[in-house]
């Protein structure tokens, strides 16, 4: 192919070579993102209609919820199409939308766990200050931030990326459209703007890891003053999860992209893009629902309203037909 503009559509990565596998491929991606949408989904449910849970913690744990459900939803529907129908093409417009949307929730995620950290500095750090700092305007305003900020990265890279002239071929590395692969099929140093573009915007998530890993060393550095073990325990279960997210986040993240090319192979690209993409908003809720007692009794009266809702159609179902 001599450029961009002869291309129509990509190859994406097949999961499988087999049918057996590919179905099976299918069915554990189909169950990991019924499970990603309905515990964000309570998530997201429960703390809309739980107005003790109308605080800043809560309110960016329903952001988070969002980017999650975001992500699940950008990469997982074409792979599992891709596994049951036994094909791989993804349209060229499908591709830079899928590739936007990627980005912007990846984006969005890491700016509201960098918020997320914030708040819980404040909250054990300063508690007299919380009301102040994070009132109900400045979440607002540190929530649209991190969507818009994911927004504008977003539409810049996916500008530039499609930019480029491709001339080495349509085929893609990757179940999904991501930067990488698609810079490799680029013409000879024409992938350079965009490596500078991805280096000059990697100061900020560098500043946003920084952030995070400043926040908690002061958060447990006041813990640890804490003279009540109770209070010490307390303080700890509110960090952990937000950590634990973090870590699963990053590490994944910055493994896949920085590891050495040494060690690369399709099938170890494929395992931690799924680490990295799929896995995570899967597993955030149940990290957070495990060690949070005011989310855990919230979705527990949320089940009991939803189960007495069904059980009450049933029941007003059945005796007008009798």
């Amino acid at each position: 192919m001599s450029n961009s503009s002869s291309i129509r559509h990509f190859l994406l990565l097949a999961l499988a070579d087999t049918r057996q596998l590919q179905l099976l491929h299918f069915c554990l991606f189909l169950g990991i993102s019924l499970a990603a949408l309905l515990a964000n989904g309570l998530i997201i449910s429960a703390v809309a209609c739980g107005h003790h849970l109308h605080t800043p913690m809560f309110f960016f744990l329903l952001n988070l919820a969002l980017t999650d459900l975001g992500s699940i939803c950008t990469t997982v529907p074409k792979a599992m199409h891709n596994s049951l129908w036994h094909t791989n093409n993804i349209s060229y417009s499908a591709c830079a939308a899928q590739l936007f949307f990627v980005v912007f929730f990846i984006s969005a995620e890491l700016s509201l766990l960098t918020i997320m950290s914030y708040d819980r500095y404040v909250s054990i750090c300063k508690p007299l200050h919380y009301g102040t700092l994070l009132g109900s305007r400045a979440c607002a305003h540190m929530a649209a931030a991190a969507w818009a900020s994911a927004f504008l990265y977003s539409l810049l890279h996916t500008a530039n990326t499609f930019s480029l002239p491709l001339c080495q071929g349509n085929a893609l590395g990757q179940f999904f459209c991501e930067i990488p692969q698609i810079l490799k099929l680029s013409c000879s140093h024409s992938y350079l703007r965009e490596f500078g573009l991805i280096a000059v915007s990697a100061f900020p998530f560098f500043g946003c890891f920084v952030f995070i890993v400043f926040s908690y060393v002061q958060i447990f550095r006041a813990v640890l003053r804490i003279p009540c073990e109770h209070g010490r325990h307390k303080a700890f279960s509110t960090c952990l999860p937000h950590l634990a997210v973090v870590s699963l986040f990053i590490t994944t993240g910055t493994f896949t992209y920085l590891k050495p090319p040494s060690i690369s192979s399709p099938s170890l690209d494929l395992a931690l893009s799924v680490l990295y993409s799929v896995v995570p908003p899967a597993l955030n809720p149940l990290i957070y629902s495990l060690r949070n007692e005011e989310l855990k009794d919230a979705l527990r009266k949320l089940m009991r309203y939803v189960n007495f809702n069904v059980q009450f159609s049933i029941y007003v179902t059945l005796s007008s037909r009798l």
